[in-house]
């Protein structure tokens, strides 16, 4: 995505009560008989799942499994990638997203991206990268406007009040834990039914792995949120679903082999391969 200009002039900054809550309202997906493609390589084949809403669903298994693939065809980030295709359907409240009708900009409003490393538009203030999405949907409207929607996306994402009276310093002069929050935040500015999260604590140190955990924890409760992890403790500790990809032999597609309640899939999970991945067997 391009770097977007700097607002000429600076926010308004106020003082005033807590933002109003969360407006937001999770939406279901419905991945079906999903196979995404590089050129001619099959990177995941044949996936179907249902992302239900206002629930947070993990997506676990091996490095090249096809787990990040899957979440990037969601929001057709992947089909952005030259000779990269998906066939199947990714239905989003019942609109087959595959079909190419959809707008990818109006697409990534509703359904927003939280990505491995930290990725605040370093040349940007706080403030502005909270509403960088805002202005690149041209949705700019007044600054009051704006101040409320970057305080609300700030609360919802844990990070007002650490931030609240340096808003016009570089986004990029938080720590990793903080960037990684005002990323969140930026995506929630726009009010995205669905959040996707692509290993979102992998870079961060264990106080800010947690603090984005507690949010995951409450964002659940307006959000649809997909999370892609490597850590089975994490993906225990947040999702209320899982779902186990594997890659069933050297230069084979990524497939979906297992898909539950997360309490059962790490109790009594139907699958031996999901069990041997969960149990650290094989990995």
């Amino acid at each position: 995505m391009p770097t977007p200009a700097e607002p000429t002039t600076g926010p308004t900054v106020q003082h005033r009560p807590a933002a109003g809550p969360v407006t937001a309202s999770g939406a279901r997906v419905d991945i079906v008989d999903l196979t995404a493609f590089y050129g001619s390589h099959r990177a995941v084949e044949h996936v179907t799942i249902t992302v239900e809403p206002k629930r947070v669903t993990a997506l676990i298994g091996p490095s090249g499994c096809g787990k990040s693939t899957v979440l990037r065809c969601i929001n057709a980030m992947h089909q952005t990638i030259p000779g990269a295709y998906a066939e199947g359907q990714i239905l989003l409240d019942g609109t087959d997203l595959l079909t190419g009708d959809t707008d990818p900009v109006l697409l990534r409003r509703r359904v927003g991206m939280v990505f491995q490393r930290p990725n605040p538009f370093p040349t940007m203030s706080i403030y502005d990268n909270v509403t960088a999405g805002l202005r690149l949907g041209r949705r700019g409207g007044r600054t009051a406007a704006l101040d409320e929607v970057v305080e609300r996306s700030l609360r919802q994402a844990n990070l007002w009040n650490e931030v609240s009276g340096r808003l016009k310093a570089p986004g990029a002069s938080l720590s990793g834990g903080q960037q990684q929050r005002l990323c969140i935040a930026r995506a929630l500015a726009v009010e995205p039914a669905v959040l996707l999260m692509d290993e979102p604590c992998s870079a961060l140190d264990p106080i800010s792995t947690l603090a984005i955990e507690d949010l995951i924890a409450e964002l659940r409760e307006a959000y649809t949120i997909v999370i892609v992890t490597h850590n089975m403790q994490q993906a225990s500790r947040v999702s209320d679903i899982t779902a186990f990809l594997t890659v069933p032999g050297v230069g084979k597609p990524g497939r979906l082999v297992e898909v539950g309640e997360t309490q059962q899939m790490f109790t009594a999970p139907k699958q031996k391969a999901t069990e041997d991945y969960i149990t650290g067997k094989v990995g």
